[in-house]
This record gives C-alpha cells, sequence and structure tokens, in this order.
C-alpha cells in the first residue's frame, strides 16, 4: 500500500484502490463537463469552457467521490451528476469573481474578461449557472433546494465581501462571515451531495457537512497567511498581493485590533498606499513579526481540529483518513 499522498489530487489520497476508483469517476466527470459547456453557439461554448480547459484542482467534484464513498453507492449516476453541478457553480462564480475583481489572469491564463470583456465574462458565468440548474433539476427538489440555498449564501458572502462591517459587527466575523458564504457554503454542498446520492445515513451526510464548511473556510483562512508568510518561489504567490490591494485577511484584520503603541508605524502603513515596493515591503516585514500572524496560524489548526473532530461518526478507513490528512494538510499548508 502507498504512503505517499497523490500529488496531483486535491486531497490526499494514500489508498490506491480507493484512488483509482477516484481517479476513473473524475475522468468522466471531466468528460461531462466538458459536454454540459456545449452551446449551438461556438463562440459560447469557446468562452463557456475557457476555465474549464485552463485546468484546475477540481477539489469539489473530488469531494463529491469522496464523500459518496461513505455510502453504500459510492458510483451512482447521482453521484456524477452532482459533481458536475458543483464545479459548473464554482466555474460560473470565477468568472463573476474575476470581473468584480478586473484580474486579468487565472491559472496562468487571460481571464474571460480579458480574452473578451465583461459582458461576455458575466453573460458566460450566467450560462453556466443555467447549466448547473439544469442539472440540478435531474437530481430531484431536495437538490434543487440544497443548491437554491448554497447558491444564495455564495452569492451573499460575495456581495458582503465588497463592503464594510455594519455597525458593532467585528470585522474578524465579518470575513469569517464572508468566507463562509463565498467558499464554505459550496464546500459543504458537495461533501453533502456525494453523501446524500450514494446512500449515507443522515448522521454521516451531517458529519461530512459539517467538516467541509468548517475545512473550506480554514483553506480560505490560510490563503490569508500564505499572503503575508509565503515564500514566493514555494508557494508561486507574491507575498503581500492582497495587502497591496487592500483585500482584508485574517492576520491583517487581527494586527489592528492592537493598541500597542509599537504598532503605530504598522498600522500607519496599513491605512497608506501600498502601491510603493518599499512601504508593501515594510509592511509585509512587521506583519511577519506581529503575535497577529501567530494568532491567525492557531486559530487555522483549530479549525482544522475542530473539522476532523466532526468526522467522529465516520467508520475508520481510507475515506477519513483521507479527509484528516487534508485537514492537517490545511494547517500548515505553504502552497
Amino acid at each position: 500500500m502507498s504512503t505517499t499522498p497523490t500529488a496531483d489530487l486535491a486531497l490526499p489520497i494514500t489508498d490506491p484502490e480507493l484512488e483509482q476508483r477516484l481517479r476513473s469517476r473524475l475522468a468522466v466527470i471531466e468528460k461531462d463537463l466538458a459536454g454540459h459547456t456545449q452551446s449551438r453557439s461556438r463562440f459560447v461554448t469557446e468562452a463557456a469552457s475557457h476555465l474549464l480547459e485552463a485546468g484546475g484542482k477540481r477539489f469539489r467534484p473530488l469531494l463529491v467521490l469522496l464523500a459518496a464513498e461513505c455510502g453504500p453507492d459510492a458510483g451512482a449516476p447521482e453521484v456524477l451528476t452532482a459533481a458536475s453541478v458543483v464545479e459548473l457553480t464554482h466555474q460560473a462564480s470565477l468568472y463573476h469573481d474575476d470581473v468584480m475583481d478586473e484580474a486579468l489572469l487565472r491559472r496562468g491564463e487571460n481571464t474571460a474578461n480579458a480574452r473578451f470583456d465583461n459582458n461576455v465574462a458575466i453573460l458566460t458565468g450566467d450560462f453556466l449557472f443555467a447549466k448547473s440548474s439544469e442539472l440540478t433539476a435531474q437530481l430531484g427538489p431536495d437538490a434543487v433546494r440544497i443548491q437554491a440555498e448554497a447558491f444564495s449564501r455564495l452569492v451573499e458572502g460575495q456581495i458582503l465581501e465588497g463592503i464594510s462591517p455594519e455597525e458593532g459587527v467585528d470585522p474578524v466575523d465579518h470575513h469569517l462571515e464572508v468566507l463562509a458564504g463565498k467558499t464554505g457554503s459550496l464546500i459543504a454542498t458537495s461533501a453533502r451531495y456525494g453523501a446524500l446520492f450514494s446512500g449515507a445515513s443522515p448522521e454521516i451526510q451531517d458529519a461530512l457537512v459539517a467538516y467541509a464548511e468548517i475545512v473550506g473556510v480554514a483553506f480560505q483562512l490560510s490563503d490569508d497567511i500564505l499572503d503575508i508568510d509565503s515564500d514566493s518561489d514555494e508557494s508561486g504567490k507574491t507575498p503581500g498581493t492582497d495587502l497591496r490591494e487592500g483585500v482584508p485577511t485574517l492576520p491583517v484584520l487581527l494586527a489592528r485590533r492592537s493598541a500597542d503603541a509599537g504598532d503605530a508605524r504598522l498600522l500607519e502603513l496599513l491605512d497608506s498606499d501600498l502601491t510603493d515596493d518599499a512601504a508593501l515591503a515594510e509592511c509585509v516585514a512587521l506583519l511577519r513579526a506581529h503575535p497577529a500572524l501567530a494568532e491567525a496560524r492557531a486559530y487555522v489548526q483549530a479549525r482544522a481540529e475542530e473539522a476532523k473532530a466532526a468526522l467522529a461518526p465516520l467508520s475508520e478507513g481510507p475515506v477519513r483518513a483521507a479527509l484528516e490528512a487534508f485537514a492537517d494538510a490545511v494547517a500548515v499548508r505553504s502552497v
């Protein structure tokens, strides 16, 4: 039996038989996704398949498949359809995200808004949402309700990201609510679908949903830490990118709580124009030395432990081991 996590799967799978099943089903899903982006118009097909062809980890469909292993019918057609549903929803949200962020690159390729224009990108995202809805309807009313609730939370999280916290709301709590909506909701739905359509018990479904919601937010919070503390050679991320763009991250929000007079320079920099390379470098250095970074890291590690604890109803075995290993990886990730 292999003891090394598979390098090119989004989740660390160490059981060869499980790995082979997941790879085989992912290959089917990949073909299905290519089919779902087809349109009567060649141009629409090109725009709709643009991000899919750029690659991606396919974490959400993989989580559907892995959660399905907890039920008696892991290979049910509905499981594969549900995997396409969550990936199409995710892809659609990326089109809209890139327009809102005025992003030019994703996965090393031009974004749809850069390659085409904003109108095409927005409408292509709508097209993919529609395709996802068509597939969800095939899965029945429960799936429609679950998808609608997740989509509502996703959009609400996206809206909240662009506004300041309401009066009396802790900025950290606001940030966590944004991430729970934008990321946690669809990842939790992925786990729910896999367990539901494979026939897993309600107890197992609830355990997987709780795990996925927590670990999804923790993964995004680890991105917050990487923005400050990453090694660009190892992670491929340029430290301070979010900081320069004024995007709230957990270490920054925690540092802003400081009443220490010694943090005056850091707080001054956080409120300044960080497009200047020297100012950005100084701010990153101060944040790396600040207790807020260690506090943020401890928070993510605690959430990873909480996610693993949620898996208690699952039997010991390769599925639970993979989910626990992923939570551990999130807590200490550098890429």
